[in-house]
């Protein structure tokens, strides 16, 4: 037992066997079964003085064999992943060689030869006992090699979705060696698939029944079809049934463009919050986009943020002549600097360690690289830490900004792209009045220059809410909390978000700096808002940390309950895309905006915080503070 357990292990340790030992078992399977037919027609009379001559005559019709095999390529498959295919594929394979056989036999009957002579049935049984071996080895590989693997100890599991993809999926469960999953039946939405079976398992329906069924047959996990991605991320209660039940929870990535013998599995992972908040497949014109960045001089600030690099590695994809990013962040931009040089080793890039508020080093870099296109995506962002710090919102998020674009003006840049933020409608922190003094200047600027000449540099805001997964941002801050036991932290039951993935908002960026035609403010659509405390509770089930409780804060300074993507004394109008609306905002006279903004640079290097603020609400007359200790300057008495 033990050489032939040597014997599998090593025949399994292989990637597959070589064709030619495939056929050479084959052959030896249909020269075994012409002899058996010769001892069972001629009562044992097989000996050494006549196996000569009977060999000889099975290896004629085994030529006839060899046709059949290379019709139906028989040996092409791999033996332990044998499927009814290959078997039908055997099958035909032999039934094709018997005809030949048959054919030729009566044709050549009465010819004088020097081989034993067979009768027709002979011929039909010797066929048939090949056929049946053939089928019977490859069954037998394939039953010692699940055998050997534990294939039915998988995770008992139900495939989401019962179309080409859910299929296709189900196949894959069934090829995979050693098996993580074991098929037990799919979930459909249709009901009058319920109780119908496909590949010998059942179809279930989310009805009243459905957990009851979930516990019956013991379910340890869900995949969900490729294809079916976005119908599950908007079933709500199918997605609670699963997660109170303890049921892992499986996608691929969605595409349009699985093919039935795709391995979906490589890319199955256990999904994470993001995987279940709902959202729309965004698409972009690729082509327009290529058109604009391929071959030119491409500038990224905050490179090493969690938008720029997204825009990085996107804006990479089109082969820039040469991209200059651009932040001060040390060690994420030497990552970055790896990735490149990993990834795209062809393209020119230099990664810089700068300041955007220093005018000085912020012109040499200008003059030496000439950037045709600046994405402008540098910015502190953190709404509490810049209601703390006013000064260094105003320099680092304004003062870099009129910089940024004051140079692009002055170098001939095509088109800048500043990267701008939902907080900046209505503001009610510092952060989002920054950001919306920043819109003001970038819209008013563009304005002067499209009066002074048709030849200017365009300049674009794109406005878009959270996104996932960003660093400081609350997904990442809730896991921590998780992992540590606790508490995890909300600062108001009733606080909603807008999300939105971080490729997904980049894709949006490219398409609106592509398409834009200078002066607008592109804002996105972020889909549904997302209730935090929901998203809270639902990061706590899926982690298995059901003792991990919720504790409330109290709104932070600066925050708002709801974020709003529109002001209310703004309108939309629509553009080139259904997920990109143009915001109608009122104008703004340049000469004004840039003397106040000097104003505020100058004054934010005196420090005086409460002078600052009341300086920007000036600015933005909209900006009205929220649970800071800014709001005193929004009474009559100290306007």
């Amino acid at each position: 037992m033990k050489a032939l357990e040597k014997i599998f292990n090593w025949y399994f340790s292989r990637n597959a066997l070589p064709y030619w030992a495939v056929l050479a078992v084959d052959c030896l399977i249909c020269y075994l079964s012409g002899i058996f037919v010769f001892w069972l027609y001629y009562h044992g009379a097989v000996t050494l003085g006549n196996l000569g001559i009977l060999s000889k005559t099975i290896l004629v019709y085994m030529i006839f064999n060899f046709i059949g095999f290379k019709v139906f390529h028989t040996y092409a498959g791999i033996i332990r992943y044998s499927s009814f295919i290959d078997l039908q594929r055997v099958s035909f394979a032999m039934l094709l060689s018997l005809i030949i056989a048959e054919v030729m036999h009566y044709l050549i009957y009465d010819w004088d030869f020097r081989f034993v002579r067979l009768e027709g049935r002979q011929i039909v049984l010797m066929y048939l006992i090949a056929t049946i071996g053939m089928i019977a080895f490859r069954v037998v590989v394939k039953s010692i090699y699940d055998m050997m693997f534990n294939v039915n100890k998988g995770m008992r599991t139900l495939v989401y979705g019962v179309k080409e993809g859910g299929i296709g999926l189900a196949k894959n469960i069934r090829n995979e060696k050693p098996s993580r999953f074991r098929l037990k039946g799919f979930i459909a939405h249709d009901a009058s698939l319920q109780g119908r079976i496909l590949m010998g398992e059942r179809v279930y329906i989310v009805d009243d029944k459905f957990e009851e069924n979930l516990r019956h047959l013991g379910i340890q996990a869900v995949l969900v079809s490729p294809l079916q991605n976005e119908r599950f991320r908007a079933d709500n209660r199918l997605q609670d049934i699963l997660i109170n039940a303890g049921i892992h929870i499986f996608m691929t990535a969605q595409t349009k463009e699985w093919k039935a013998d795709d391995d979906m599995l490589v890319q199955l992972k256990e999904i994470s919050i993001e995987d279940l908040l709902p959202r729309d497949e965004i698409k972009v014109d690729l082509e327009s986009i290529g058109r604009l960045l391929s071959g030119r001089q491409i500038m990224i600030t905050g490179s090493a943020g969690s938008i720029g690099s997204e825009m990085v590695r996107q804006i990479a994809i089109y082969k820039p002549a040469q991209l200059i990013l651009i932040d001060q962040a040390e060690t994420p931009q030497h990552d970055i600097r790896l990735m490149m040089h990993f990834r795209w080793p062809d393209i020119k890039v230099e990664t810089i360690v700068a300041n955007i508020a220093n005018q000085e080093r912020m012109e040499k870099i200008f003059k030496n690289y000439r950037p045709e296109y600046v994405f402008h995506a540098a910015a502190y962002k953190h709404v509490p830490m810049m209601e703390d710090n006013p000064s260094e919102s105003i320099q680092n998020n304004i003062g870099g900004t009129k910089i940024i674009a004051d140079l692009s003006v002055k170098y001939g840049v095509k088109k800048f792209v500043m990267i701008s933020t939902d907080k900046a409608v209505n503001p009610t922190n510092v952060m989002g009045c920054s950001k919306r003094i920043c819109e003001i200047y970038c819209q008013s600027l563009n304005r002067k220059l499209q009066t002074q000449s048709p030849d200017y540099t365009q300049f674009v805001t794109t406005r878009f809410g959270n996104v996932l997964g960003s660093n400081g941002s609350v997904i990442p801050l809730f896991e921590r909390q998780i992992r540590a036991g606790g508490p995890v932290t909300v600062t108001d039951p009733h606080i909603i978000r807008f999300f939105m993935l971080i490729p997904e908002a980049c894709k949006l960026v490219l398409e609106a700096g592509t398409h834009g035609k200078g002066g607008e403010i592109f804002v996105f659509d972020m889909g549904k808002p997302v209730k935090i405390a929901d998203l809270a509770k639902r990061m706590i089930k899926l982690s298995g940390a059901e003792h991990v409780k919720i504790e409330y804060t109290g709104l932070r300074a600066g925050e708002k309950l709801y974020e709003e993507v529109l002001s209310t004394t703004e309108n939309t109008l629509p553009s080139f895309h259904d997920k990109i609306r143009i915001a109608q905002v009122r104008e703004y006279d340049y000469e004004t905006v840039n003397r106040q903004i000097k104003d505020l640079i100058f004054l934010s290097k005196q420090y005086d915080d409460m002078a600052i603020v009341r300086m920007m609400k000036n600015i933005v007359p909209e900006y009205v503070s929220n649970n800071s200790k800014y709001s005193i300057l929004d009474s009559p008495s100290t306007k």
